[in-house]
C-alpha cells in the first residue's frame, strides 16, 4: 500500500514570494522520515504539493479538489492556525470536511502543552472528506514537524480505515 499525500502551504508572504516556505518541506521530510515502517502499513508518498495565501475559498477550494479527486489519502496542511486575523486554515478546513476527528487535533494540542502553555492557542482541526484524511499542523516548521510526530504513529490504522482496506493495518 502506498500512502498519498499532500501538503498545502498556507501563507501570504509565501505565496507572495516574500519569504521561502520552510514549512510544507518540513512537514514532507519528517512524514517520510518518521512514517512508521512495516509492510502492513505502506510507504509514503507525497504526490502534490502547493502554497497558497490565507484566503479561506482558496483553502477551500484546494482541499476540495485534492480530496475528490480520489488521489489522496492524507492532505497535511501547515500555516493559518492561529489567533491573527487571517488565520482561517480551520475555518476553510470545516467548510469542506464531512465528518471531524477531533481526536487528532487534541492529541497534538496536549502533547505540545508539555513544551508551551501557547499549544492551548492551535486552532487546527482534523476531519475526513470522502476518503481523504486532512489535518491542519502549525504554520512554524518546528511546530508543525512535532505536531505530526504525535499522530504519525496512528495515521497508517487512520488512513486504512478511510480507505476501508481490508489488510493487516486495519484489523481491530
Amino acid at each position: 500500500m502506498i500512502v498519498r499525500i499532500g501538503i498545502l502551504t498556507v501563507s501570504d508572504r509565501s505565496a507572495r514570494g516574500e519569504r521561502e516556505d520552510l514549512g510544507g518541506p518540513a512537514v514532507e521530510a519528517s512524514a517520510i522520515a518518521g512514517w512508521p515502517t512495516g509492510d502492513a502499513v505502506g510507504r509514503p508518498q507525497v504526490l502534490r504539493r502547493l502554497v497558497v495565501p490565507d484566503d479561506r475559498a482558496e483553502i477551500g477550494k484546494v482541499l476540495r479538489a485534492w480530496s475528490d479527486s480520489d488521489d489522496l489519502d492524507l492532505v497535511l496542511t501547515t500555516g493559518g492556525t492561529g489567533f491573527a486575523p487571517r488565520d482561517i486554515t480551520p475555518e476553510a478546513t470545516l467548510d469542506v470536511v464531512e465528518r471531524l476527528a477531533p481526536g487528532l487535533a487534541e492529541a497534538m494540542r496536549a502533547e505540545s502543552l508539555r513544551s508551551t502553555p501557547h499549544a492551548m492557542l492551535g486552532r487546527g482541526v482534523a476531519g475526513i472528506r470522502g476518503r481523504t484524511l486532512i489535518v491542519n499542523l502549525p504554520g512554524s516548521p518546528r511546530g508543525a514537524v512535532e505536531n505530526l510526530a504525535v499522530i504519525l504513529p496512528v495515521l497508517p490504522h487512520a488512513i486504512a480505515l478511510v480507505r476501508e482496506d481490508q489488510g493487516p493495518a486495519s484489523a481491530h
